[in-house]
């Protein structure tokens, strides 16, 4: 992937809202309402040529489909995986609803639908009943060309296309076909393996979204930093098993804590996973780092050994608050990361996506859009500190 060589590359992390009429026949798809196909598949193409268009020309560097052709980032895979059946078994429901946040402020998520309501808590119920494949090539093909089709009419660094890791399916898919949770998750990860393979194959660079890796901890009341680490090192070697023999400059790794806008009183520490989450065959992580409970994360790079060539990936606009940040302050979050890890190995992102269930729109479009302008106008300004006024 490419490289902050000459100045500060700038990214995101995958999910933008989605314009309104797509949107419509986005979510009477995903709910298995009536729909005109024809209708659908012309307006996906021309909605990703738009949003490829409009981060381009508002400078982002390294940019995806927003991805329109998805309904969530995570739960689109009930149209890819076979093996699995819609509402067999009790509703495995929201996991955030017997968090530790949920517990220590109830009043507060429920009210915003982050308990038993919104739409993580309302995602398709689906149940293993038979052996899991993948069946996703055709809509995987048609965001990939959908993609490079746009791409072809704008100048870009490079593309990336999201794809979610084999814990986060295990999380929200009930099981009642395989005899472990373990075989579960392989059979899962060997499934998923062939998105992965046909991403980079593409010669995208491959996105993988697993906020389960952090997040385990606040919806594991019971469980200690001990259970979570031990629990998510497996999972990194699942992870590592699907993506096996895929070059590891082709992948970026992604986690965050689930909670967008909250009190995240309950987030686990950085330095409590950051060593597995380095565990992961990638190239690059993406994390979350300009949130105020995360900000002061920085100096724990500081500490570690970074595996050689890693990019780092930290957020430095955010998705928790409406605030438009100031681009000097993006440009000190940029320059304190280049100091740690050296600006080549810098890349300018975003501490998730926004937009991560078609039709939450926590913070609306054009704020978005003005994050991402202070988000390129402060890779600039930290450019020409770490580079100089002349750099390219």
């Amino acid at each position: 992937m490419n490289r902050s060589t000459q100045r500060i590359l700038t990214t995101h992390v995958g999910s933008l809202p989605r314009p309104r009429d797509l949107l419509q026949m986005t979510l009477a798809r995903d709910r298995g309402e009536p729909y005109n196909e024809r209708a659908y598949e012309v307006r996906l193409g021309e909605a990703v040529a738009e949003v490829v268009d409009t981060q381009a020309r508002i400078g982002l560097d390294v940019i995806d489909d927003g991805e329109f052709g998805k309904a969530s980032f995570m739960h689109y895979v009930n149209q890819r995986l076979s093996g699995f059946e819609p509402g067999v078994g009790p509703r495995a429901g929201n996991p955030f609803a017997n968090s530790r946040e949920f517990q220590a402020f109830p009043e507060y998520y429920s009210s915003v639908g982050l308990g038993t309501s919104g739409p993580a808590a309302k995602a398709p119920h689906m149940t293993c009943t038979g052996p899991i494949a993948y069946k996703g090539h055709a809509e995987l093909q048609r965001d990939i060309t959908n993609l490079k089709a746009a791409l072809a009419r704008v100048g870009v660094a490079e593309a990336f296309m999201p794809a979610v890791s084999p814990s986060n399916v295990e999380e929200w898919q009930r099981n009642a076909y395989y005899e472990s949770t373990d075989a579960f998750v392989l059979a899962i990860a060997e499934a998923m393996r062939e998105e992965y393979k046909a991403i980079v194959d593409a010669g995208l660079v491959l996105q993988i979204d697993d906020p389960r890796l952090v997040t385990y901890y606040n919806v594991t009341p019971g469980a200690s930093v001990a259970d979570c680490r031990k629990w998510a090192e497996r999972r990194v070697e699942v992870l590592n098993h699907a993506l096996r023999g895929l070059p590891r400059d082709r992948i970026r790794f992604h986690t965050c804590y689930g909670i967008n806008i909250g009190p995240r009183v309950h987030d686990m520490d950085l330095k409590d996973i950051v060593d597995l989450m380095l565990k992961v065959n990638a190239g690059a992580y993406s994390f979350e780092a300009a949130n105020p409970r995360h900000e002061h994360e920085w100096r724990v790079w500081r500490e570690l050994k970074v595996p050689e060539g890693t990019v780092l990936i930290p957020g430095v606009i955010t998705h928790s608050n409406v605030m438009v940040e100031h681009p000097e302050t993006v440009a000190d979050r940029i320059v304190r990361f280049a100091e740690v890890a050296g600006r080549e190995n810098v890349i300018a992102g975003v501490d998730c996506g926004f937009g991560t269930f078609a039709g939450s729109e926590e913070i609306q479009e054009r704020i978005v859009w003005a994050k991402f302008d202070a988000l390129a106008n402060g890779a600039r300004l930290a450019s020409q500190r770490l580079w100089g006024r002349a750099a390219g």
